[in-house]
């Protein structure tokens, strides 16, 4: 199949067995009209895993908008095509020479991908490198983050929210999520209230022209208003926070990626001693030249696990380009890794005429995707050798990840493993439950509808595993 920038992926269609129940069960349908929710909003599939057989089909082959479910098919590829054990490195070069722990020029930092390169493991690969000899750093900080092509990308185009992690564009060297957590309390004195951050970026500004006010800790970010400001190198918090509020945090994203892996790599090395005297540029790590320092990411067995449990967008769209860079080669792109997916879709005779997959995340008012699709690469995955690890990296229901606070109670807590996705006017679930007869269940749901995401798609979703899990 030639490449195309085009998201309509066209490829084999997957037909569902005829034996299934075809009409929604009772308590389903008393949701649907309760909520005058229309039954054609709704596309259902679930299949018995020990025999194949379908249980129930709704619209089934309807194409929806199926928000982050559509992770799964992200992380399924990834596993099949890159195995559990993969890693993603992190490289570091010396650009000068290590004199009585002075580096005489630059440190420079090459990054491969990795989805998780947070804060804190950050800091073990800078303390190693510390350990190794180097205190002072009196040239640049380079990078290198090539290994990624990512178009121009407007964090505001998708919701109007920049600020939001779920945001973030993909990044080569992308550290933290490119988020800080903003720490909000009244101060000791009264009257004013203090803002911390973490990690303490000394490149990032925060404005506080926050007022302390009587009343109960409740409202919209407890009355704060952020407005950044620049390349969003300041924050100005504004607004009257409730004095009714001991403490009060939320994590939002600033400044470019490669402002914040400087801020964040120089706020690290001064922490454990360290000296870096100069600014950060652009450069090109040296071919045929071996780093002075490579560290692996954790493997993606465990990446995808906080990729589905978390719903986490920019850690799914690093996995595109991955998927990309490991097929075509570097500099690694979104179409390419469009292409990956539908190579392996082909390749395994999983694809679906109506498929029209975007990022990778989900994050799409574009995505389409049909409930009998899902079913079908969801029961190929369960016949996988690498089932268990994807199977475990969805949310158990009651218990961890987006279900920690859904179907919490004796029947249904630990049953079921589901990825669960919302947009506006979108609701989704799909995975497996176990019922109380012991037979296991692949289940799908997607509801499109006007204001469905604001809980009364849960709704229907709860019916319908508390009728699945009585089967």
């Amino acid at each position: 199949m030639p490449r195309s920038s085009k998201f309509l992926l066209w490829v084999m269609f997957l037909p569902v067995a005829a034996l299934a129940q075809t009409a929604l069960p009772t308590g389903v349908k008393n949701v649907l009209n309760h909520r005058q929710l229309p039954e054609q909003s709704l596309s259902i599939y679930v299949e018995n895993v020990r025999t194949g057989e379908p249980l129930l089909v709704w619209n089934e082959n309807e194409p929806r908008n199926p928000a982050s479910v559509v992770k799964l098919l992200t992380t399924l590829v990834a596993l099949e095509t890159l195995g559990p054990s993969f890693t993603w490195k992190t490289d570091f070069y010396i650009n000068g020479e290590i004199r009585d722990e002075d580096l005489h020029g630059d440190l420079l930092l090459k990054g491969y991908g990795d989805p998780y390169l947070t804060t804190e493991r950050l800091w073990t690969m800078l303390h190693a490198v510390r350990d190794s000899g180097i205190r002072r750093i009196t040239g640049n900080l380079l990078l290198d983050d090539s290994y990624f092509q990512v178009a121009d990308h407007d964090p505001a185009a998708f919701d109007n929210s920049p600020l939001r992690a779920y945001n973030v564009a993909p990044n080569a060297l992308l550290m933290n999520f490119k988020v800080v957590r903003y720490n909000f309390a009244p101060a000791a004195a009264g009257g004013s209230v203090n803002v911390s951050l973490h990690p303490e970026l000394e490149n990032l500004q925060v404005v506080n022209r926050l007022s302390l006010t009587n009343g109960r800790c409740g409202g919209y970010q407890r009355g704060i208003t952020i407005t950044p400001s620049g390349n969003v190198d300041e924050m100005i918090f504004s607004g009257n926070f409730p004095s009714g509020c001991a403490s009060y945090s939320m994590n939002r994203t600033a400044l470019s990626h490669n402002d914040f892996a400087y801020g964040l790599v120089k706020a690290l090395w001064n922490e454990m001693g360290g000296e870096l005297s100069g600014g950060w540029q652009n450069a090109t790590a040296p071919e045929h030249v071996a780093p002075y320092a490579s560290f692996n990411s954790l493997p993606l067995g465990e990446i995808i696990s906080r990729v589905n449990k978390y719903s986490n967008n920019v850690m799914a769209r690093q996995l595109l380009y991955t998927l990309a860079a490991e097929k075509y080669g570097t500099p690694a792109t979104e179409e390419n890794g469009r292409q990956a997916i539908v190579d392996w879709l082909s390749d395994n005779k999983l694809g679906s005429e109506s498929l029209r997959f975007v990022n990778g995340a989900g994050l799409s008012r574009d995505a389409r995707m049909t409930a009998g699709h899902m079913g079908a690469l969801l029961r190929y995955a369960f016949a996988s050798r690498y089932m268990p690890e994807f199977v475990s990296s969805m949310s158990l229901s009651g218990l961890d990840g987006t279900l920690s606070r859904r179907f919490r109670d004796e029947a249904l807590t630990g049953m079921a493993h589901i990825k669960t996705g919302s947009l506006d006017d979108v609701t989704a679930i799909a995975g497996y439950l176990q019922a109380r007869s012991g037979e296991r269940y692949i289940v799908v749901s997607m509801q499109n509808h006007r204001d469905v995401h604001r809980g009364s798609g849960q709704e229907v979703q709860e019916a319908l595993m508390r009728w699945l899990f009585e089967q």
